[in-house]
This record gives structure tokens, C-alpha cells and sequence, in this order.
């Protein structure tokens, strides 16, 4: 049958109704049908050997575009929508985008599976089915509320498998639900998502916001995605999380193994578990304690383990290396115990280190120093991130394990993140080089040699400017602010923390609204764009959205400066406003305090739509200067060894730059100013304030005036437009290497060996 003919099929099959009668809710519950339908009949990617990536997050976005994509049929739907008087962007608006993670971790692990599929490779996620994921955000009086985010309907992708594990923990045992999300490769096969899930949890226990009885288990487990663990109850549970997820994935495992007819004591040969972080680490002992029960000996166990499991750190701060309390451990888990006083007992036996110990002095287990002793492969996420691993942070770890240490630098599927979100690039691309980089990335590179093509150049700026266009509209809708599309694009979208110092560009703009108040006319205005989403209990990163809520609110309502810059902070950041804002970026905030980002993904993206970076030599920022060479990317700042030497030394001090810089001095204190004191709450005003002026843990003031500096002459650069083309045509042409593909292809070749 042709697409035509099944979407009419299941027009008559669900309302027994001809397809060109129907309505635009109707046409997409018959094309989310049909899509799935395609999808059953893809066959199963199989192997001798096969990864299991466990993570806590999977942000993967809408589906019905991107499966459209990999099956090969979206320009046909497409055309057939269009015959219909419809669009296939305006039925994306009527599907949820599923809530299963929250920033570049979640992105990356989605990114990856896609990746896995792609490559024809055996490979399933194994993570929770969160009933109402990160949370859905809003503002009110210029603060970010919470309140849940209800993606799960019946027409979602998720399919109920027959499958049940058993759980046990210390009082009583809890029956898991598997349910099956398919992933599709690019005119590839399928490989699975598993989400596992508890029956009894209910959305009714959520009362004010998105608080709820954390005590509950039974009806709150899979609830939320990163549960607030301000207090001891919510710790508990993200516990609760971690472990219910791993025994499933173990169990898994474990049946899948049987299934195939391998026998258990030769694991390592047909099974890798890739670790995402710390937080899917319990599957560890978990595995060991279920092997044992298989009759394994424990050294036999630890040994299998030891050669099945690989672990991704993805991070150098300290919070997010999880250390649980043995004490919770033993309340919730006490069988799990003996088996990491094992681990830690036989680590010790290697070396007395108290820094490499997986029980410390103060008997709190550290996940990541487990999965190291523990796991055959231990990778970083770009080269300047594992040197820091190597050389500071893990320097006694790879002193005992140097060949364990590896780097993977992070990638991107261009499958999304072009293909899907940028048709006019991608026909424009498609247009110049053929299609042949749609699977090999590397092939972008043939766009340079039309760096000095008029004709070329031109057209980039046409396809910028639409999309910009299209951003305008989109954001008058869903946001009801009216943007200049000729500005300058300004952007930083990611998760808001400290280190990623969206509060330097606050800064910025405070810097460039009283310039222009003094009387300065800019040769082109600025349009500042912001997506983030706070952690409910991470006060000083919620103060940073009310600062920029309330600049928001000032700069777009005062005659004098909006017509030259305008402040927008976009409602429930996600990967649909993310589909509509990178590819209309001219600039591309990437400012984190150098040394801190592991990689970050969104420079990729950016980088691949023809924005420029603006960052610190940082994660993967440092790889995308490498490849596009100084003129093609704006750097400023300290460099990581400087950052890494203040904090051994402990001399940075903001007080004293905030004392002897009155430019700062002016900025800062403009943050607890009249004007921002009329709209804005004092505390959190006079709280971020103080941080700043005291604290400033992530060293904005120290790099501000360069920051300052470098970002105004990106601005004053973009007057020329022949040569931002230039800029914009070599960052597409060089960032084939941020191929999720080809980071995958390193995963498989180096660590995974799948055959």
C-alpha cells in the first residue's frame, strides 16, 4: 500500500469517514496510526552482542517529524497534508512532547539512541516512564512557577509490554511495568526504549504546584523526573528511583540473555551496560547480587560485572557526583549492602587511598569512585573534559587505571537537528553537495569550497532571515511579544545553573540598556533570547529568571530602548522551542566558567543551523575552535588552568574586583536599582546581589569585561553580512565531526565491540 493508501485505510478504520473529510484533529490521530503501524513492521536490529544504555533521562522530543523522517516518508505526508489544506508543523502542534528529561544529558542519551539505530547496531535505552517528567513552567510576578507537565495520552508512542519484574526493598516488593517506546533508525531498522513504571503511582497525589506526599512510594515513584531533594524524603526517593530502575534494567538483561540462549557466566560477550552518569550506578551491585542468586560465585559475579559495565562521567562538580548515605542505603536497599561493602572492602585491598574509596570516612557511598573500580571503560565527554578528569579531578583514579580512561567527544543527530528543524538549509545543502551527508556528517566539508561564492552567501542569509521570521511569529503566538527580525539574534538556551552563567549575560544587558539610555544608538539593536528551566529548589538559579523576567519586562516597555534591544525569556524551554530558536541564532551564548562544561550539545546545534559561538575555550567549545579556526568563533576569558589554579589556591575574590571596577560596580548594583525594585522581590534581588559581590563561585565578574568586549565586537561583526556568511558557511562545512554518528561509531569501536 502506498502512505495515501493506509492513511485512508485508518480514516475509515477510526471514523469511518473518507480521509479528505476529516478534520485536522482527526488527520493526526490517522497519521500517528499509521506511523506506528510503519513502524511495528521494521524489523528488529539483532546481534551477537548488545548495549544497554542506562540513563536517568531520555529528552527525546517530539516523534511523529523525526519517524517520519527516519521511515522515509515525510515528504510524502507532507504533500499529502498539503492536499488537505494542512501542514505537518501545524499537526506537530497537537502532539505532547513526551517528559522524560530535562537538559544536555537527557538530549545526548536521545541523541545517542537514535545514533545506535542508525548504525544498525543492538542497542535499547533502559530507563523510567515519568508520569509527569521535569515539571511545566510558567511565569507569574516575574518568577518561574511549576506546576505538572501531563504528556502521557493514549495516542502517545509508549506500548505496554507483557513483561513485570519484581522489586524488592527493605519492607516490601513493588511489581514493575515495562513499557516499549520503538527507535528508529535513518532507513535503518528499530531498536527499543524501555521505560519502566509502577501501576499504583498516581497523578492525584500532586496537590499546590507540583508538591506531593514524598513519602508515598508506592503512588510517587515514577511521578517526577529529579524529584526535589532539598529535604531527606525527597533523597529517599530519588534512592527509590535509581534502584527501581536498575533492578528492572538487570532483570532485563538477565531474561534477554536467557532468551538468546547465552549462558550467564558469559556475559561480557554479549552484553554491555553503558552508565550515564551516576545516576543508573546501583546497577553494579544490583547485577553482581543477581548473578550470585544465579549460582554464580561472588568473585565470579564481580568479575563479569566488572568486564560488562563502562561508565560516562559527564561532570566535574562535586554536587553532581552522587554519594548516598550508607545509612539510607541500609533503610532501603539492605540487601544491596554487603555486596558494596564488598566492592569497597576489595577497592581498598588496591589502594588505601581515602580519595579513591567507595566508602569514605564518613560512611557515604560514592557512585562514581564505584563505577570506576568497577566498570572496564571510563570515558569523558570532549578532550578538554577528560584531560581535566585525568590531569585534577580522577588524577588518582587514573594513576591506578590509565587504560581504562578514554574520551568521547559528544554528538548530535542531524537527523533532528537539521534535517528536521531546518528544511530550507537542508535542501539548500542538499542543492550545493548532494545528499550523500545525510549518513557520512564528514561530507558537510564540501561547502567550503563556496566560502567565497556570492551567490552562495546570499542565499544563507535568505534562509537566516526566514527562520528568523518564522521565530518572530512563533514567539508573538505563544509568548505575545513582537520581535524585529533584522536584529541581532542573541541566544542562550540551556538548564539554568550558576556555571553556565546566565547571569553574565544579564550583565550584558544591563551594560547595553544604559548605554543606550545615556544616549548611544547601536548600528544594529539585539534581540536576547533566553530557555531555561531551574531546579524547584535551586533558589539563586530561580533569582537569575527573575532578574531576566523583570529586564524583560523594563527594556520591552520603554520607548527608548526597545526599539534597540529587546530581552525575551521564553515560556517551558524545550526541545520544540529548541526545533524553532537554533536554527534562527546568530549568536550562540556558550559561556560557561571554563573548565566546568564536560562538552555541552547545544554549540553543535547552533553551530550546524550557521550561528556563531560566542563562549570560553570550554567542553567541546575548545574542539569547535580547533576545527573553525579564531576568525570564525569569538572567545573570551580565562582559560581552565587559570580557573582550576584559582580554586586550589582559593584567591579569587569578586569583592575586590566589584570594589575597584566602577563599570562592574555600576552593573551589579543596578540588579537592586529602583527600576528593578518597582517590579521585582527584594529578597531575591538583594540575594543574587550579595552572591555576586561575595561569593561568585563561577567567576562571572572575573571574565565580565572581556565577555563585554568580545560579545560587542560579535555584534558590530554581523554589520558586515558578506563576511558573517563566511562565518556562518565554515561552521555548517566543519561541524560534520559533532555527528552523534560518528560519536557512536567511537563508542562501538573502542568500547561496545558490538558485532
Amino acid at each position: 500500500m502506498t502512505t495515501k493508501q493506509l492513511l485512508e485505510k485508518n480514516a475509515i478504520q477510526l471514523f469511518d469517514k473518507e480521509l479528505d473529510t476529516c478534520d485536522k484533529n482527526e488527520v493526526f490521530d490517522i497519521l500517528m496510526l499509521t506511523t506506528k503501524e510503519l513502524m511495528q513492521e521494521k524489523e528488529e536490529i539483532d546481534g551477537d552482542k548488545k548495549v544497554y544504555y542506562f540513563s536517568a533521562e531520555f529528552l527525546i522530543g517530539k516523534l511523529l517529524s523525526n519517524n517520519l523522517l527516519n521511515l522515509g516518508i515525510r515528504e510524502d505526508v507532507s504533500e499529502i497534508l498539503e492536499s488537505l489544506d494542512m501542514s505537518l508543523s501545524e499537526l506537530e502542534e497537537l502532539e505532547h512532547e513526551p517528559s522524560l528529561g530535562n537538559g544536555g544529558l537527557g538530549r545526548l542519551a536521545a541523541c545517542f539512541l537514535d545514533s545506535i539505530a542508525t548504525l544498525n547496531l543492538n542497542g535499547d535505552g533502559i530507563g523510567l516512564n515519568y508520569h509527569l517528567g521535569l515539571f511545566k513552567q510558567h511565569f507569574n510576578n516575574y518568577k518561574q512557577c511549576e506546576e505538572p507537565n501531563e504528556w502521557i495520552t493514549p495516542l502517545s508512542w509508549l506500548t505496554k509490554s507483557d513483561k513485570r519484574y519484581l522489586v524488592e526493598f527493605k519492607d516490601f516488593y513493588l511489581k514493575a511495568s515495562l513499557y516499549d517506546l520503538d527507535v528508529i533508525g535513518y532507513q535503518t531498522g528499530k531498536n527499543k526504549l524501555h521505560l519502566f513504571d509502577l501501576e499504583s503511582v498516581s497523578e492525584k497525589i500532586v496537590k499546590e504546584g507540583i508538591s506531593f506526599d514524598k513519602e508515598n512510594i508506592l503512588k510517587n515513584l515514577t511521578l517526577f523526573l529529579y524529584p526535589d531533594d532539598s529535604d531527606h524524603n525527597g533523597q529517599l526517593l530519588r534512592l527509590y528511583q535509581q534502584y527501581f530502575m536498575v533492578s528492572c534494567g538487570a532483570q532485563l538483561i538477565l531474561d534477554e540473555l536467557e532468551e538468546r540462549g547465552f549462558d550467564y557466566k558469559d556475559m561480557d560477550q554479549h552484553v554491555v551496560i553503558q552508565i550515564n552518569d551516576t545516576h543508573p550506578s546501583l546497577v553494579i551491585p544490583e547485577m553482581i547480587r543477581l548473578l550470585v542468586n544465579k549460582g554464580l560465585t561472588i568473585d565470579e559475579a564481580i568479575e563479569l560485572v566488572s568486564k560488562t559495565c563502562a561508565y560516562t562521567n559527564h561532570t566535574i562538580l562535586a554536587e553532581a557526583l552522587e554519594k548516598w548515605n550508607l545509612k539510607d542505603l541500609e533503610e532501603i536497599i539492605p540487601h544491596i549492602v554487603p555486596i558494596i561493602m564488598e566492592l569497597d572492602m576489595r577497592a581498598k585491598e588496591i589502594s588505601d587511598d581515602e580519595k579513591v574509596a567507595i566508602i569514605d570516612e564518613d560512611d557515604r557511598v560514592h557512585m562514581a569512585h564505584m563505577d570506576i573500580h568497577y566498570g572496564f571503560s571510563i570515558n569523558g565527554v570532549a578532550a578538554i573534559h577528560t584531560d581535566i578528569l585525568k590531569e585534577n579531578e580522577l588524577n588518582h583514579f587514573y594513576k591506578l587505571y590509565p587504560s581504562k580512561f578514554n574520551n568521547k567527544t559528544n554528538g548530535i543527530t542531524f537527523r533532528r537537528w537539521l534535517l528536521s528543524c531546518n528544511k530550507e538549509l537542508t535542501d539548500f545543502i542538499d542543492s550545493l553537495i548532494g545528499e550523500g551527508y545525510k549518513k557520512d556528517a564528514d561530507e558537510l566539508e564540501k561547502l567550503l569550497k563556496y566560502v567565497d561564492d556570492e551567490k552562495v552567501l546570499s542565499q544563507l542569509i535568505e534562509i537566516k532571515a526566514l527562520k528568523k521570521k518564522e521565530l518572530c511569529a512563533y514567539i508573538l503566538e505563544h509568548e505575545d511579544i513582537t520581535l524585529d527580525p533584522d536584529s541581532v539574534f542573541d541566544i542562550q538556551i540551556k538548564r539554568l545553573h550558576e556555571y553556565k552563567r546566565q547571569q553574565m549575560n544579564v550583565l550584558y544587558i544591563i551594560h547595553q540598556y544604559l548605554k543606550i539610555k545615556g544616549g548611544y544608538i547601536p548600528k544594529r539593536p539585539l534581540t536576547c533570547l533566553f530557555g531555561a528551566k531551574a531546579a524547584p529548589a535551586y533558589t539563586i538559579a530561580k533569582d537569575i529568571i527573575h532578574v531576566i523576567l523583570l529586564l524583560q519586562n523594563m527594556i520591552n516597555n520603554d520607548p527608548k530602548v526597545s526599539p534597540y534591544l529587546k530581552v525575551v525569556m521564553v515560556e517551558n524551554y524545550n526541545v520544540t522551542y529548541a526545533e524553532k530558536l537554533i536554527p534562527a541564532c546568530d549568536i550562540s551564548e556558550q559561556i560557561s566558567l571554563a573548565s566546568k562544561e564536560a562538552s555541552g550539545t547545544g554549540n553543535m546545534k547552533f553551530m550546524l543551523n550557521g550561528a556563531i559561538t560566542l563562549g570560553t575555550d570550554d567542553g567541546a567549545n575548545v574542539e569547535i575552535h580547533d576545527l573553525v579556526g579564531d576568525e570564525n568563533i569569538y572567545i573570551f576569558g580565562v582559560d581552565s588552568d587559570t580557573v582550576i589554579q584559582h580554586y586550589e589556591e582559593a584567591d579569587y575574590d569578586p569583592a575586590t574586583i566589584y570594589e575597584e571596577d566602577e563599570h562592574i560596580q555600576e552593573l551589579v548594583d543596578f540588579i537592586i536599582s529602583e527600576e528593578m525594585m518597582e517590579y521585582g522581590d527584594k529578597e531575591s534581588l538583594t540575594r543574587i546581589h550579595k552572591e555576586l559581590t561575595t561569593k561568585d563561585w563561577f567567576m562571572t565578574l572575573l571574565d565580565l569585561n572581556d565577555y563585554i568586549e568580545t560579545k560587542d565586537q560579535a555584534i558590530s561583526d554581523t554589520v558586515n553580512t558578506k563576511e558573517w556568511a563566511k562565518k556562518m558557511l565554515v561552521n555548517i562545512g566543519k561541524a560534520g565531526y559533532f555527528s552523534s554518528d560518528r560519536t557512536i561509531g567511537d563508542y562501538n569501536e573502542d568500547i561496545w565491540k558490538l558485532r
